[in-house]
């Protein structure tokens, strides 16, 4: 069986479809608030490639004290790497704007979230630029967003446009956006990824790979794939504005009724199928009539659960290997982070 068979093409503005400010504001009304900031500067996208995490100086709303005593400073400033010194406060006031807004937020790039970085801020919850700027610099998975060569990995060419993008490595870059979605504690037993092909949705999938009991009754799953396909007849098919391949993550309501949208992703290899494999869901598709399958893990002994070890810990490093700016010193960073701890803990018992 070919790749051919399993993916419908890809162009460039297919994939670009799929940036959040591209779907956004057709389903703004469905989907939780979000301020998108772009086009980011040069100067920024730098600062993210640039090697180890360390944050952009003003970017730290906590008082900037420091146990060193002016010659240390002085003489570590001395030896500090040229290179490694960054400043945004154009942005630092636009995301202070926001989550004052918001109250916190939860921050991505054009496609991607840094979900794998939840070690480093507690449940990915943002009440500061550099909460945001920590969260990026220490995921892994931004960086198919910052690269056009993986953001745009096995696009045709845009024939529809008549454009040539040529090789991978010669496509022109692209701007980076930064998004932040005012933030929510969300249950994660109730969030599930659908894939839709050809106008069709085949599959609603479980998307937190953990066993629920609950999701296995089957009064909860007929409400669930009820809720689903309404959500999507009512609310998505036809408007997304990508066309009619695409895959679309949703979280329930707490009664299983309805739904609001998180992401939309590409039907496309980058895009994780969790419970099913594309080769399934190419048999759905050629299966003419069937109803959209409901996927959950089914047992605690669940292949999918078994694997499921702690999620990205291999991007976890050790708290004092992190690599901090003349911006935040390891004092001020240690307060920060205790805070940020007792914080989180204290907003999730409240909720």
């Amino acid at each position: 069986m070919s790749s051919d068979d399993l993916f419908p093409d890809a162009s460039r503005a297919y994939i670009e479809a799929f940036q959040f400010s591209s779907w956004y504001p057709a389903f703004s009304s469905v989907s939780p608030k979000a301020t998108v900031i772009r086009p980011l500067s040069q100067e920024f996208r730098r600062y993210l490639e640039d090697d180890g995490v360390f944050v952009p100086e003003g970017a730290d709303d906590y008082p900037q004290e420091s146990t060193l005593s002016d010659s240390d400073s002085d003489s570590e400033a001395g030896d500090a790497e040229p290179g490694k010194s960054y400043s945004f406060p154009e942005l630092d006031a636009q995301i202070r704007d926001v989550i004052s807004q918001y109250g916190a937020v939860f921050p991505k790039l054009n496609w991607t979230s840094p979900r794998d970085a939840s070690w480093v801020v507690p449940t990915l919850k943002c009440k500061s630029p550099a909460d945001v700027y920590l969260l990026l610099k220490s995921s892994d998975f931004i960086s198919h967003d910052i690269d056009s060569s993986l953001a745009f990995e096995g696009c045709v060419d845009d024939e529809a446009n008549g454009q040539d993008n040529g090789p991978q490595n010669e496509r022109p870059p692209h701007d980076l956006e930064l998004v932040l979605k005012k933030w929510y504690s969300m249950d994660p037993s109730r969030e599930f990824r659908c894939f839709v092909r050809d106008k069709r949705l085949l599959a609603i999938v479980q998307r937190d790979i953990n066993y629920y009991p609950h999701l296995n009754e089957t009064d909860t799953q007929e409400k669930i794939k009820r809720a689903a396909i309404e959500f999507w007849e009512q609310k998505v098919r036809g408007k997304f504005p990508g066309g009619g391949n695409y895959v679309f993550d949703i979280h329930m309501t707490r009664d299983l009724s309805s739904a609001y949208i998180l992401d939309f992703n590409p039907f496309h290899p980058m895009t994780d199928s969790l419970l099913v494999t594309y080769e399934e869901l190419l048999d759905l598709y050629n299966s003419e009539g069937l109803q959209p399958h409901l996927h959950t893990v089914s047992s605690p002994s669940h292949p999918a659960a078994a694997r499921n070890a702690p999620a990205n810990q291999h991007n976890a490093i050790p708290y004092d290997a992190l690599q901090l700016s003349s911006g935040v010193d390891i004092d001020s960073f240690a307060r920060q982070w205790e805070e940020q701890l007792k914080t989180s803990q204290q907003e999730s018992d409240e909720e």
